[in-house]
């Protein structure tokens, strides 16, 4: 996940590759340096295997058809220029042996800033760097959608938040060059909050923090990551008027759909929004057929937290668990060695994610009969696993309140109504910026 600058002029145009929501850096090279340096040193720094790492070895290797997809997964990877090499001539990941190995070292660090000379940021979600080829595949499309490699996944990334809430992971918080308080980390973290770099003070001036404190006040890497705004900074749009949607969360928009269907093909290309799946199949989501889907991307430097889009009662909140690494098998490749991997990767694959992924559902009965019952929908994508609801069934909730979090990474969410609210004004795909949370989504005409 990354911010990018506006000037790529100094990249050669081979190498530059637009991300859909900024979920990996949009130079390949940078995402190639970083999982250089994590080979590299898991090759100087070999150690015994975490406990949870060596129970998902056992995992993959007692079961024989899982064992077969996690070897035809890196078998499948095109042998051509750039996925069968790093920058230094070596293959990046070999086989699940390696990709053990490579996991070992690095959940025992907290993301790092990485800078570039080429004003391309971090990667901020490791898993998704490692897998990126492999999860593109025949084989690693079936792996990761499979039910027990799903259940084996959340065990290792569980144990990874762990050590994300952990004081040590803390360590990255600092002013270096690869701290998170650096100059060019805090430039682009205020410029996705809409807010031009002017001095050192602009962070604490927009976020809760205590600047005199070690690493800002924040005991952690998930506390940093789900850092809140002070209020005055995301007023609620229009606190007054319950025909004014205020923005769950602070995001850049992916799509607006209208006439959504119940059940649809939601993994061939058009990434058609299948609203059974997307609801778990609740009981409440027969309610939505033919309605409008709002859904917006959360880069890594993004605000975390969701806020209430409307006034009204919690009828039901639940986590639905679902897949952490699996992408529409039409970005990766239909013939071993001879396709293309669509290097946009898991973010291109947003809609079909709705429907797959772990997520948080909210049901709310808004007090504007005129919306009637809505649904939140928090997507976790890639090892942003763990999707935090901090409201009640039967609660009643204003408008710009606190409703949960994501931790650990980037995301998606969706904002649906029913066929007959007739919602209308929201911001259309391809707008630059991301829309602040709190503010003005939408409005509904009685």
């Amino acid at each position: 996940m990354v911010h990018q600058h506006g000037d790529h002029h100094d990249i050669p145009h081979e190498h530059h590759v637009d991300k859909a929501g900024a979920w990996l850096p949009a130079d390949h090279r940078i995402h190639q340096e970083w999982l250089s340096g994590q080979v590299e040193h898991a090759k100087q720094n070999r150690k015994e295997l975490l406990p949870v790492l060596k129970e998902f070895k056992d995992f993959i290797e007692s079961d024989t058809r899982i064992y077969m997809l996690f070897i035809q997964m890196f078998e499948e990877v095109p042998v051509k220029h750039p996925y069968n090499k790093d920058p230094t001539g070596r293959k990046q990941i070999r086989d699940y042996h390696h990709l053990l190995e490579v996991m070992n070292h690095t959940f025992t660090t907290a993301p790092q800033w990485t800078d570039s000379a080429q004003k391309v940021g971090m990667v901020g979600v490791p898993m998704c760097a490692i897998l990126d080829y492999p999860m593109g595949t025949p084989a690693g499309y079936a792996a990761f959608l499979d039910p027990a490699v799903n259940r084996e996944l959340k065990k290792v990334l569980n144990e990874w938040g762990k050590f994300l809430q952990s004081p040590k992971s803390a360590e990255v918080l600092g002013t270096h060059k690869q701290g998170w308080f650096g100059d060019v980390a805090q430039k682009d973290i205020m410029e996705v909050a809409n807010a031009p770099y002017k001095t050192a003070h602009e962070f604490e001036d927009f976020f809760h923090c205590d600047p005199k404190a070690k690493h800002y006040g924040y005991k952690s890497w998930d506390d940093f990551f789900t850092r809140k705004f002070r209020d005055e900074v995301r007023p609620v749009a229009s606190p007054e008027d319950e025909n004014v949607i205020a923005n769950a969360c602070e995001s850049k928009v992916f799509n607006v759909v209208h006439n959504v269907k119940l059940r649809d093909h939601f993994w061939i290309k058009g990434q058609p929004y299948s609203v059974r799946d997307m609801l778990a199949h609740d009981s409440l989501s027969d309610n939505f057929a033919g309605g409008t889907v709002y859904q917006a991307f959360l880069s890594a430097l993004s605000y975390h937290r969701w806020h209430a889009p409307i006034s009204g009662t919690v009828k039901k909140a639940f986590v639905q668990d679902g897949t952490y690494f699996s992408e529409p098998l039409f970005e990766g490749i239909g013939e071993p060695g001879t396709a293309e991997i669509d290097a946009g990767g898991i973010s291109v694959g947003q809609g079909y994610l709705t429907a797959l992924a772990t997520r948080a559902i909210i049901f709310i009965e808004a007090d504007n009969p005129a919306i009637g019952l809505m649904a939140f929908i928090g997507v976790g994508m890639d090892e942003v696993s763990t999707c935090e609801i901090t409201v009640k069934e039967g609660e009643h909730i204003t408008k710009g309140q606190q409703t949960g979090m994501f931790h650990f990474g980037g995301s998606s969410h969706v904002l649906l109504f029913r066929k007959h609210v007739n919602v209308e004004g929201f911001p259309q795909p391809g707008r630059a910026e991301n829309v602040p949370v709190r503010s003005q989504v939408a409005v509904v005409k009685p």
